[in-house]
């Protein structure tokens, strides 16, 4: 396929218009006081289904052809592409297997399951689960929907940078969740398609960043999956990565790996502070900018991705535990 283009993410808009929301950027009183600058929160932790990943999932399964529809769809996931997956396939009507490993929360395997899909629970890790869906797409004739290295999924999560281009046009540095980096390239596309001297910063935790190892190596490497309060962005990145580690590559100015502390020093802000429940993956920029990380130049944007955490855990880290 052509590498991807703004005008896709623009198409993709279009697509899926109908099918999520667009989601509030809210200025942030205590960092931009902490930071100096102005800082804005892109809650797309409010998103339909808790976060970003609907937005991928819907323009995926709205262009599937009318027989790959009747044979459904099939993903592996941490658990928020799933959950995306499950709710967009339901709204068109589609079969949806999702596969995940143990790793996954309980509370995601549930969600998904109340969306009316299929859960596959297999192995360790996201490598597990992933083999197990390449199986099912095989055996069943299932269109494989992989939950970032695909282009429908990539120009889906760009249209979140459409929307912060437009509610915060003169943004200066905008900091990302970076797992498989799905949404890192997408967004980063978006965004310096439009305006090439927006600084994307991707920040990830210490423990099995995978996108960051395959930076450090050059080319996509396996890591070990690690427990984490940033589970959303555990998983490898595919040694046949075909789209994102090149355009991450590409496009990311920094990565940052974050602590376990530091993630829980920043869903604790997002609770006290901002009012908001979020998972320890939609901390990670928070907590960045709290750990002092990035050299400000407003205004920044930090994505928010999603609101999908286990409430005991939850209660744990606000209580001074950091898991």
């Amino acid at each position: 396929m052509p590498e991807l283009q703004l005008n896709d993410i623009y198409l993709a808009r279009q697509r899926i218009q109908t099918l999520i929301c667009r989601t509030p950027l809210d200025y942030s009183p205590s960092l931009s006081r902490l930071i100096g600058v102005a800082v804005y929160l892109k809650l797309e932790s409010q998103q339909i289904t808790g976060s970003f990943k609907l937005r991928g999932a819907s323009n995926a399964v709205a262009q599937l052809s009318a027989k790959d529809k009747t044979r459904g769809v099939v993903a592996a996931s941490t658990g928020n592409h799933g959950r995306a997956l499950a709710y967009a396939a339901s709204q068109l009507g589609v079969k949806a297997t999702i596969c995940l490993s143990h790793l996954v929360p309980a509370n995601k395997v549930q969600a998904i399951r109340e969306l009316g899909a299929e859960v596959r629970v297999v192995g360790q890790s996201q490598d597990d689960a992933q083999r197990e869906a390449e199986r099912i797409s095989i055996e069943q004739g299932a269109a494989l929907l992989p939950p970032f290295d695909h282009p429908a999924i990539i120009a889906g999560q760009g249209t979140l940078g459409l929307e912060i281009l437009e509610q915060q046009p003169d943004v200066a540095q905008v900091l990302v969740p970076l797992s498989g980096g799905g949404l890192f390239a997408g967004v980063a596309l978006a965004l310096k398609s439009v305006n090439p001297n927006i600084r994307l910063y991707g920040i990830s935790m210490q423990r099995g960043a995978a996108m960051h190892a395959s930076l450090e190596a050059g080319q996509p490497v396996e890591t070990e999956e690690l427990p984490t309060l940033a589970d959303s962005l555990g998983g490898g990145i595919g040694l046949d990565n075909r789209y994102t580690f090149a355009m991450t590559r590409q496009l990311c100015d920094q990565v940052h790996l974050l602590s376990e502390a530091s993630i829980a020093n920043g869903i604790r802000h997002a609770y006290r502070e901002e009012r908001q429940v979020v998972e320890g993956a939609a901390a990670v920029g928070i907590a960045a900018l709290l750990d002092g990380l990035i050299e400000p130049h407003g205004p920044i944007v930090v994505v928010v991705s999603g609101r999908n955490v286990d409430i005991e855990q939850h209660l744990r880290v606000l209580a001074g535990a950091d898991a």
